[in-house]
């Protein structure tokens, strides 16, 4: 008991110290094991990984949850459905909420506590790691009233040679901190800066995939967030950068970062499984 104490502390701690959490993807980028949970996953900050892949024999399986509830309800849900499926707690390897609005970062500190304490009491962490992946963002039309939960990945057995994979979202922070002055063009919506902001998220999730083993040919689904127009970047930057995944397309969901001033985020997922489950 007074080691998992300890573990929740700590790990609760530096989640108080998020603004100084280390967000550069070479060196924190190291592939860790979770053998419960049957995932590899990418170090990334207290909250969230940068992202998972599943191990031989298992897959990693998408679920929506329609139409989404608050994320305390919606974790009761995920734990449900992985009970009836007869899979442990820690096969949960991502989490997509959907938030009212954009917090202010030290609202997104404060947030995060109590959703790390939601992974520690489900047994989640590994060796005070979080594993689990994880999108936040806010819709800009119909917002949730409180923080919702959207969607889950999650590993079960599976017959195949495919790589499944879930890339954690990320913004347009460049440097090592989470700090609103290490934004990418900070401020600026012209084109050129939207550009910047995108390329810059681009390589991250370049970055998350390569360290995940994987590459834009085993995507099934990319997803880019903002309330920006992208129609120029598409062909000229977003499109070419994807290579074989652009088969499948751009999911553009209308909605902002989780944090005030982020203007464009992205995550990638490669399943090939798809649910759709009662919220």
């Amino acid at each position: 008991m007074s080691e998992k104490r300890d573990t929740r502390r700590g790990l609760l701690m530096g989640t108080a110290a998020l603004a100084g959490e280390t967000l550069a993807e070479t060196g924190a980028a190291r592939r860790v094991a979770s053998a419960k949970g049957q995932f590899h996953f990418l170090r990334g900050i207290a909250p969230y990984s940068s992202g998972a892949v599943a191990m031989a024999g298992v897959e990693v399986v998408h679920a929506t949850l329609d139409p989404a509830p608050g994320w305390r309800r919606g974790f009761a849900i995920v734990d449900r459905h992985l009970k009836e499926s007869g899979r442990p707690p820690q096969a949960l390897c991502g989490v997509e909420l959907r938030s009212p609005k954009p917090f202010s970062f030290a609202g997104f500190i404060a947030f995060n506590q109590g959703y790390i304490r939601a992974l520690d009491e489900r047994g989640l962490l590994e060796d005070g790691l979080n594993p689990v992946a994880r999108t936040n963002v806010a819709p800009e039309i119909g917002p949730p009233p409180e923080v919702a939960l959207y969607g889950f990945s999650y590993t079960a057995p599976a017959e195949g040679a495919r790589r499944t994979f879930v890339v954690a979202g990320a913004g347009e922070l460049a440097g090592e901190r989470l700090d609103a002055g290490d934004i990418v063009r900070r401020g600026d919506l012209s084109q050129a800066g939207l550009a910047s902001k995108a390329a810059h998220v681009l390589t991250l999730m370049d970055q998350r995939l390569a360290g995940l083993g994987v590459g834009w040919g085993d995507a099934t689904a990319v997803d880019v967030y903002t309330v920006h127009n992208i129609f120029h970047l598409l062909r000229r930057l977003l499109l070419p950068r994807l290579g074989p995944a652009a088969r499948h397309g751009v999911r553009w969901h209308f909605a902002r970062p989780p944090i005030e001033e982020i203007e464009f985020e992205m995550d990638v997922r490669g399943s090939a499984r798809e649910l759709v489950l009662a919220g």
